[in-house]
């Protein structure tokens, strides 16, 4: 395997097992207050603690290195009494224009193995929608960005409970036969639509 395969496969793994953990940590009652929020983590301690997270949603990855990656994006922070808190409810490299680009190269490889396998015609189509409008007012673009950001995360988060109780990594107790890689992929796009005038520009020439 090239250096830059090895290197990719690298950042993908530290993106999957961040990204457990902070599922975890958002979904799972052990780690909650009473009122159901994420709460801010001593390090070390068998239950309710960083620590114990780590160990249950990321197998044998060192608590330190778990720590320090998610430091690094800002996905958590420190209180002052020492504790971590989390700042994210999701796992999005804020710091590495690298990181970035080999985590989202995959989404890109994942959505276009999707078209690929859409695109034979005897194969069992995979989901694959959008809703989309081209006359939209700026005034009206922050406030879809905000409702399609929501719900979407509230979608993730809902399918993300779901898979987990079923991956054997998260539960060893789970039965079956096959190793499967499953998922749903959500992303927004807007682009500057032309102008009637324009239009008209450019269907003259």
């Amino acid at each position: 395997m090239a250096t830059t395969d090895v290197q990719n496969q690298e950042a993908i793994d530290r993106y999957n097992r961040a990204a457990r953990v902070i599922a975890g940590w958002v979904r799972d009652n052990e780690f909650h207050d009473k009122g159901g929020n994420p709460l801010a983590l001593p390090i070390e301690g068998k239950k309710g603690s960083f620590g114990a997270l780590v160990h249950r949603y990321s197998g044998d990855l060192p608590v330190r290195a778990m720590l320090d990656e998610l430091l690094r994006v800002g996905a958590v922070g420190k209180t002052r009494d020492g504790r971590i808190r989390l700042q994210a409810r999701s796992y999005v490299p804020q710091q590495s224009a690298t990181d970035k680009l080999q985590i989202l190269g995959a989404d890109t490889a994942d959505l276009i193995a999707t078209i690929a396998h859409n695109l034979d015609a005897e194969a069992v189509p995979r989901y694959q929608r959008k809703v989309m409008y081209d006359n939209v007012p700026v005034e009206a673009v922050q406030e879809f960005q905000r409702l399609s950001a929501d719900q979407a995360q509230a979608l993730i988060e809902k399918l993300d409970d779901w898979l987990s109780q079923r991956d054997r990594d998260v539960n060893p107790a789970v039965c079956g036969t096959g190793h499967k890689r499953v998922g749903v992929g959500i992303y927004y796009f807007e682009d500057e639509e032309p102008t009637s005038h324009q239009k008209s520009d450019s269907q003259d020439a």
